[in-house]
């Protein structure tokens, strides 16, 4: 993940972990054809969750790569990179 705190990527392998785990419950949830609004808020926990992992990511990458490329005079790449960001997490 870059420069930045050591724990970030602990973080986010935690985090993704969890979320496989749910994956697999939902794909068990379907093999037993559990009641569908189950599954579906289900689904709807598992899309929460990839929403942290991604904002972590994104201020991860605000906070620390964006800044030491600011620091390093790049700043018109560091101002494409946070529209490309704030592109991003609108989607």
């Amino acid at each position: 993940m870059g420069h930045g705190k050591p724990h970030a990527p602990e973080r986010v392998i935690r985090r993704l972990k969890i979320i496989e785990g749910q994956v697999r419950g939902l794909a068990e949830m379907v093999e037993r054809d559990a009641y569908c609004i189950d599954v579906i808020t289900q689904t709807s926990a598992v899309k929460r969750a990839l929403s942290g992992v991604e904002d972590l990511l994104m201020e991860h990458h605000l906070g620390t790569c964006l800044i030491h490329q600011m620091q390093a005079g790049k700043t018109s790449a560091a101002t494409r990179e946070i529209l490309k960001v704030y592109q991003l997490k609108r989607r």
